[in-house]
């Protein structure tokens, strides 16, 4: 049996093309993503005394976005995606966000000044990333629908 969707939701499962923006928004997410990576895991037994930060939380933070990065360059090489994927990125971003500025406020971990600045400073570039997926989706939607 066939199951018709409602509109609101074929929207999500529609493919969308990945505009300039967009591959732009993808490539330096997945760029930074890689670094701080990088950082994390290499650089997990200095940051940690420098950061107040368990060297444990960074390293497999850094472990952790290694996957990301590969979908993150993956989207980037194609011309189109399923939206949805899309939209999870901007929600994964958003949730690395949350997540962040929740670490700083639950009281399992005790940073140095330079340690909350550190995770202030990713939260926000992590929430920039997430902002211009988001614009750029939400111009590919628009362009879509008035073709």
């Amino acid at each position: 049996m066939i199951r018709m969707l409602p509109a609101d939701q074929k929207e999500l499962i529609m493919t969308t093309t990945i505009t300039s923006s967009m591959k732009s928004a993808l490539v330096l997410d997945a760029v930074a993503s890689g670094a701080m990576a990088v950082l994390a895991i290499g650089g997990a037994s200095l940051l940690a005394p420098l950061l107040g930060l368990p060297q444990a939380l960074l390293f497999w933070a850094g472990v952790a976005m290694l996957p990301w990065v590969a979908l993150l360059i993956a989207l980037a090489r194609r011309q189109s995606a399923p939206r949805l994927i899309l939209v999870d990125v901007v929600a994964l971003n958003a949730l690395w966000v949350a997540a962040s500025l929740a670490l700083l406020v639950s009281g399992l971990v005790a940073p140095t000044a330079l340690g909350t600045a550190f995770v202030v400073a990713q939260a926000l570039a992590v929430a920039a990333f997430a902002t211009l997926q988001f614009s750029a989706l939400r111009r590919a939607t628009t362009a879509a629908a008035s073709a």
